[in-house]
């Protein structure tokens, strides 16, 4: 139960993360912002697994799906989830991201041979459907932020759905090196140290679209900084904790609901409430993650 909670949890950090970066993720551009969220999250995470030793865990068996993981679920699901928010806004993305809980299904079912029982799968399919209901009708009639006023729309779209695949790949590949005992800690570290690492190749290599599009205000750092630690150094860390215990499908189906947790959220910040239907997509994907949790 705990580490499905986890899981829930994750999602949460998620939601924040995803009102948090909207600005700077903007502001920088998308390559930008992600370099410097992970410079300083794989320093911050690096250090903690120093302190508490959990570099004694790595082996090369663990560590390579670790590489894998921040490689597609980091490098490239981050990069293209913040390109596909400033396309959509962080509602609309959120409704494509909640996908991949789809696919973590599928990859966990078709290479793990994970079986879902029937009251897993009948929360999972509640969850899915109060998460579309929720994001699909979530606007108020009021809200106006330029989030919700998208440019490009298919190409946001297409987007946010390669997003949540490579979120997918990223709990898929996650999986092995937890089981095969890397420490939740200084699994999340190497994840991010090497999407950093392939970030930063891109930018010293003269790349333009990682080139930052703003200044470096100090706003912004902070901004990134806050959302980095609450995103990436929370969240991806008890995503890591879930997986020790819970399968991909069941980490893959609590976490997403990031985007029925971020209406309340957004209610708070553009002050104007979700939709009534918003709030039946809300109830139901509760349920659903209860019937989850209590299977």
């Amino acid at each position: 139960m705990w580490y499905d909670l986890a899981a829930v949890g994750a999602a949460a950090c998620w939601a924040w993360g995803a009102i948090l970066g909207a600005g700077p993720a903007m502001h920088f551009g998308p390559f930008t912002f992600t370099r410097l969220r992970l410079s300083l999250m794989t320093l911050l995470l690096g250090g903690i697994s120093l302190a508490i030793g959990g570099w004694h865990s790595m082996q090369w068996a663990n560590v390579l799906p670790a590489l894998l993981s921040g490689l597609t679920g980091i490098f490239l699901g981050d990069t293209l989830y913040f390109s596909a928010m400033n396309r959509l806004g962080p509602r609309r993305s959120g409704l494509l991201f909640a996908t991949h809980s789809v696919f973590s299904v599928l990859l966990g079912m078709l290479f793990l041979q994970e079986k879902l029982s029937l009251p897993g799968f009948i929360g999972s399919v509640m969850v899915f459907g109060g998460v579309m209901l929720a994001v699909a009708f979530g606007r108020g009639k009021q809200q106006g932020k330029a989030w919700e006023h998208p440019a490009h729309f298919k190409l946001g779209v297409a987007l946010g759905m390669a997003a949540a695949l490579c979120q997918a790949l990223g709990t898929f590949f996650a999986k092995p090196a937890i089981a095969g005992g890397l420490e939740p800690v200084t699994a999340s570290a190497i994840r991010m140290g090497v999407a950093c690492l392939a970030h930063n190749v891109l930018w010293l290599g003269g790349l333009p679209l990682a080139k930052s599009r703003g200044v470096y205000s100090l706003r912004m750092l902070g901004q990134t900084g806050l959302n980095g630690v609450v995103a990436l150094g929370l969240g991806m860390t008890l995503i890591m904790l879930a997986l020790q215990h819970a399968n991909v499908a069941t980490v893959g189906m609590l976490s997403a609901l990031s985007p029925v947790l971020i209406l309340p959220m957004l209610w708070w910040v553009n002050k104007q409430p979700p939709a009534l239907v918003a709030w039946l997509g809300a109830f139901v994907s509760c349920a659903g993650t209860a019937l989850i949790v209590l299977r």
